[in-house]
């Protein structure tokens, strides 16, 4: 071979290796440099999202705290709701309805009521005794002429008026009581219920007794006002 062709050969392959080394070193340059610059661009980011993450957990948390008070709220207020209205419904404040019984009393329409007038007429122990009758029987509610008879209830004779809760009632006295409408029958059936059937024979007054299908309307009492009396604080 020529001393001009190996010269030439050693030569192409001298500037070969040169080229690739300053290839070589370009290339870890370049590598190094993505490897430092990534990490710094990405850098703010990622300190902002997890800034924000810090962010958004705080918030849920005070979410979820603020969703513990209100539901604990909106429990307490539906129990105080509910306390408060079996509070008015046993205090008889609430107009109540269902299948119960009614009695009608009257006075008697005969001539003869004239001489002797107590016998013809309805009194009002006769309304306090069915009253008594109906509660032990089982009643629920009781109502004397759209009177609701409750615990702060009176019934007295008031002159030729027999005066229920505040108001002159006049004849005939309707008698509602709500409740098993058997047992209210059977607590009937005792001595004042016909002794009044005694009373109806001889003097004409008005006994009736009537079970109807459909359920009866009891109205709610008048709220009592308190002037002295007030709870008891506890502790």
């Amino acid at each position: 071979m020529p001393i001009k062709n190996k010269s030439a050969i050693i030569l192409i392959t001298v500037s070969m290796l040169i080229v690739g080394i300053f290839s070589m070193i370009i290339v870890k340059a370049y590598q190094k440099t993505g490897e430092v610059s990534r990490p710094d661009s990405n850098l703010p980011s990622l300190l902002q999202l997890e800034i924000e993450n810090e962010q958004l957990t705080k918030e849920n948390e005070k979410l979820w705290k603020e969703l513990t008070r209100l539901q604990a709220g909106q429990s307490a207020a539906a129990l105080a709701s509910e306390q408060l209205e079996e509070g008015r419904l046993n205090a008889g404040f609430t107009p109540l309805t269902g299948s119960g019984i009614r009695i009608i009393l009257d006075d008697s329409d005969q001539e003869e009521r004239t001489s002797q007038f107590a016998n013809y007429v309805i009194h009002e122990e006769y309304i306090r005794s069915l009253v008594n009758i109906l509660w032990n029987g089982g009643a629920e509610a009781i109502a004397v002429n759209d009177q609701r008879i409750t615990t702060h209830a009176e019934i007295f004779c008031s002159g030729a008026y027999i005066q229920i809760n505040g108001t002159r009632q006049m004849p005939p006295y309707e008698i509602l009581a709500i409740g098993n409408q058997n047992n209210l029958q059977s607590a009937l059936q005792f001595y004042f219920w016909d002794k009044l059937g005694e009373y109806q024979q001889q003097y004409g007054i008005t006994r009736t007794l009537e079970v109807p299908e459909e359920p009866i309307i009891i109205p709610a009492a008048k709220e009592y006002n308190y002037r002295y009396a007030e709870p008891v604080k506890e502790g």
